[in-house]
């Protein structure tokens, strides 16, 4: 019996996770009959519905998100403990699975990622890039990377990029035509190509200071779409404004395509951080990327 809970349970982690059974059975090695059959069986063996399936999705149940809170931690020590043996060996090896957002990965992971996996060829690196907060615990994640007011009291965590700010910018085209905002107030005569929260599900505000004064604003323009890349290109077309980290737009500013406008009204603000749970043994692995992440 504690075999096979054992193993449906972990069926059971990777199905709520992956929210799909033919991504859950293709990275479990099963064929999708066989994990379906294997989740019927707890779920009678438990006596309780575990997972709500429809036609196009399946999603843990409130007995099942809290099955997912009390033993996914669990699973995820094991999993730690075992990868921990391979820290035995001379040559440092093992798992490490991160989430950040779209704009943190370019910018912040990737440049260090680049070295880190050359230097260290027997540690494997899984990246999920996903823009919504997620829950790194029960999500079975070793580490996140997010802005500093974003990360649970509870976690540690490194700064891992200098500080940031954000940037409203439009092309010379659109600031000809529909001319240039003085205070954020201006934003509401202004087309703006907006970003809807994933986690929140509302439109992300443009938020400005300046002398120590913050203020949002509530923008609205003709289109909303999350890609970072997919902003630029707008802002570029001369489809509206775009409110966007500086960094991610140096180069079209710099050759004129795209024009910073409020610049007195965007300060900078504390940048990213790594982060993870204090209560975690970790490997050498993970250690060593620690390492590699932290500021010079």
């Amino acid at each position: 019996m504690l075999k096979e809970n054992f193993n449906d349970l972990i069926a059971f982690l990777v199905v709520a996770q992956e929210k799909s059974f033919t991504r859950a059975a293709a990275k479990l090695g099963l064929s999708q009959s066989a994990l379906s059959h294997s989740m019927r069986a707890l779920e009678e063996r438990m006596g309780i519905r575990l997972l709500t399936r429809t036609t196009r999705s399946v999603s843990p149940t409130e007995a099942g998100e809290r099955l997912i809170e009390r033993i996914g931690p669990h699973f995820q020590d094991i999993e730690n403990e075992l990868s921990s043996l391979k820290d035995m060996r001379d040559i440092p090896a093992g798992n490490i699975r991160l989430t950040a957002g779209e704009h943190a990965v370019d910018y912040v992971l990737w440049p260090v990622l680049r070295d880190f996996m050359v230097r260290w060829p027997d540690i494997n690196v899984e990246v999920t890039v996903d823009n919504a907060l997620m829950d790194i615990v029960t999500q079975r994640f070793d580490a996140g990377i997010r802005l500093g007011e974003a990360v649970a009291k509870d976690m540690i965590a490194i700064p891992v990029s200098p500080p940031m700010r954000m940037v409203v910018v439009g092309s010379p085209a659109y600031l000809r035509q529909r001319g240039t905002p003085v205070v954020p107030a201006d934003l509401q005569q202004h087309r703006c190509v907006n970003m809807r929260l994933p986690t929140a599900g509302g439109l992300l505000p443009w938020e400005f200071s300046r002398d120590g004064k913050a203020l949002k604003v509530r923008v609205e323009g003709q289109l909303t779409i999350n890609a970072l890349h997919h902003r630029i290109e707008a802002a570029r077309a001369g489809m509206g404004l775009v409110y966007i980290p500086e960094d991610s737009v140096a180069r079209e500013i710099a050759n004129g395509e795209l024009v910073r406008v409020l610049d007195e009204w965007c300060e900078p603000f504390p940048g990213y951080y790594l982060y993870y749970p204090s209560r975690r043994q970790h490997t050498t692995a993970f250690s060593l990327f620690v390492e590699a992440m932290r500021l010079p």
